[in-house]
C-alpha cells in the first residue's frame, strides 16, 4: 500500500491516479467514496468542511478493501486523517492484513492550497470550509506522520508545489527501490 497524505489541494488525487496508472495498481480514494456513499445530514457536514468521525471513516475503508485484494500492492488516497485512523492502519499492517510500501506527504503553502481549491469549484471548497480543512491538516499531520515513523513506514516528503510531472518524477524515484507487486 502506497499512502498519499497533504492537505486538500495538495495533488494526492492526481498524483495517486497517474502513479496508479503508470504501475498499474488500485487507486482508493476516500474523498471519491465518500462524495459517492455519504448523503443526508453527514453529507452537508462534509460539504461545510467537516470531517466524518473516525469510526464513521475506518467503516467506508474496510468496505472499500472488500473491493480490492488488500494483500496486494495499491494507492490510498485522503486516509488517515486523524491518529486514531492511522492507529487502525497501523494495526492491520502489524497484523499482517496489509503492507505499508511508502507514506507519499505532498506538502504545498496555503496559498496554493487556496488557490487550487477555489478554482476547482466543488460545493465544498468555499474559503470557510478550506480555512477548516487546512488547520484540522496542520494539526493532525505531524502526530500522523510520527505514528508511521514510529511503526517504521518509510515517510517521503514532496514538493507537491511543483508541476505534476515532476511532482509524479520525484514520486518514482523515491519509490524505485521499494518492492511494488500489481
Amino acid at each position: 500500500m502506497i499512502i498519499f497524505m497533504g492537505v486538500a489541494g495538495s495533488g494526492k488525487s492526481i498524483q495517486g491516479r497517474i502513479l496508479a496508472d503508470e504501475l498499474a495498481l488500485p487507486w482508493l480514494s476516500t474523498g471519491e467514496f465518500l462524495r459517492m456513499l455519504v448523503s443526508g445530514e453527514r453529507r452537508k457536514d462534509m460539504i461545510a468542511g467537516k470531517l466524518l468521525s473516525d469510526n464513521e471513516i475506518i467503516a467506508l475503508v474496510q468496505r472499500i478493501f472488500t473491493i480490492i485484494d488488500p494483500s496486494k500492492e495499491f494507492i490510498l488516497d485522503g486516509f488517515p486523517r486523524t491518529t486514531a485512523q492511522a492507529d487502525w492502519l497501523i494495526g492491520q499492517i502489524k497484523h499482517g492484513q496489509l503492507h505499508a510500501t511508502a507514506v507519499i506527504h505532498l506538502v504545498v503553502s496555503k496559498e496554493a492550497v487556496h488557490e487550487r481549491l477555489l478554482s476547482r469549484g466543488r460545493p465544498d471548497d468555499t474559503i470557510e470550509a478550506i480555512a477548516e480543512r487546512l488547520s484540522e491538516y496542520d494539526q493532525a499531520a505531524k502526530p500522523i506522520l510520527q505514528h508511521f515513523t514510529a511503526a517504521g513506514v518509510p515517510i517521503f516528503d514532496i514538493d507537491g508545489s511543483k508541476p505534476v510531472k515532476e511532482v509524479q518524477s520525484q514520486i518514482l524515484s523515491v519509490l524505485k527501490d521499494k518492492t511494488i507487486q500489481a
